[in-house]
């Protein structure tokens, strides 16, 4: 049995019943059906994609598309691209900018964030290792770190691989990419100055392999989906450790909505990585951790690519989930069926 950490408080009878919910939490039911969304120009096909969120508006979609490959450096096509709610392309930018867009967010005021997550070409014409944050209508309005530039110091990054702004305009950053890398959570001021940072590489409460995705819930409790140790850490945003749960897969991507739903896309779990769980979409709750619904990988054997199903999640004010997906290069749109 596979056991999840809960705060301090929690009775062993609750610890155990914890416990075994989530030997059963792949069992939930799937209240949704899934398609291809999103309307390229013609001509144009999707690449991998990781990089989703809703705009403002709660309607439209944003999404970081990697220029009909897994690879924008070299192209001319524009990776950022915001879709309106029947799927149309309304607006793209960002050509020339990108190496691999990674992650993806808007804050409050609507301006999109966009990770570089991989350093690529020489200096000083490199890529990478920056984030970028846009106007909605593609204004580049800051780049936080060097292009090019890996590092871990207070204004340089190592494969960032994504953002979240707070209400109050603080900036966090999951830095590291790899399992072996920076493995640290970088909280900035607005105006992009540097502030904290915590953890490190390893297992232990505070400690990540890979943070691959970050959420807030509305008690302002910053969520890091630690994919390489398949759980996600819950902090306080002044990186105190709150919580670790695990029943929700090997989280590449996290998203939670304005009623505190969570949403985690498990893109990896295998044999190898995370045994004993399966890929797909684990929905729950953001202030109890109970997954009330799972939508299972679409690929009948998981083991078959090195990931699969969404890596970035997203979900508009209607209820409809958005999954980016690297393997399969594609953005699928998940509907509540028909009751």
């Amino acid at each position: 049995m596979r056991q999840i950490l809960r705060p301090l408080g929690l009775s062993v009878l609750g610890v155990l019943a914890m416990a075994e919910f989530s030997t059963a939490q792949m069992s939930a039911p799937n209240p949704y059906q899934g398609a291809a969304w999103g309307e390229l120009p013609s001509g144009r096909t999707w690449g991998s994609t990781s990089g989703v969120w809703t705009a403002q508006d709660g309607r439209q979609v944003w999404v970081a598309e990697r220029c009909g490959v897994n690879l924008c450096a070299g192209s001319p096509l524009d990776p950022i691209l915001l879709f309106d709610p029947s799927g149309r392309l309304v607006r793209s930018f960002g050509a020339g900018m990108f190496a691999w867009p990674h992650g993806l967010n808007v804050d409050r005021a609507g301006n999109v964030w966009v990770t570089d997550a991989v350093g690529y070409g020489p200096q000083p014409a490199g890529m990478g290792h920056v984030i970028y944050k846009f106007s909605p209508t593609g204004t580049l309005l800051m780049t936080l770190g060097q292009k090019g530039v890996a590092g871990q110091g207070p204004n340089t990054f190592r494969k960032p691989s994504a953002t979240l702004v707070a209400p109050d305009g603080s900036i966090f950053i999951a830095d590291g990419h790899d399992a072996d890398g920076n493995n640290r959570i970088v909280k900035l001021r607005a105006d992009g100055s540097f502030l904290k940072e915590w953890g490190a590489t390893g297992q232990a409460d505070g400690q990540f392999r890979d943070p691959h995705a970050l959420a807030m819930d509305s008690q302002g409790r910053l969520f890091v989906a630690d994919r390489g140790n398949s759980r996600i850490q819950i902090f306080d945003q002044e990186g105190t450790h709150m919580a670790t749960w695990t029943q929700f897969g090997r989280p590449s991507g996290i998203f939670i909505d304005a009623n505190d739903v969570l949403y985690a896309a498990d893109s990896e779990s295998n044999t190898r990585r995370n045994p004993g769980w399966k890929r797909g979409m684990y929905i729950g709750s953001a202030r109890t951790g109970w997954v009330t619904a799972f939508i299972p990988d679409p690929e009948p054997n998981p083991d078959a690519a090195g990931t699969s199903f969404a890596e970035g999640v997203a979900v508009d004010a209607q209820g409809n989930i958005f999954g980016a997906e690297v393997g399969s290069k594609s953005l699928r749109r998940y509907v509540r069926r028909n009751p």
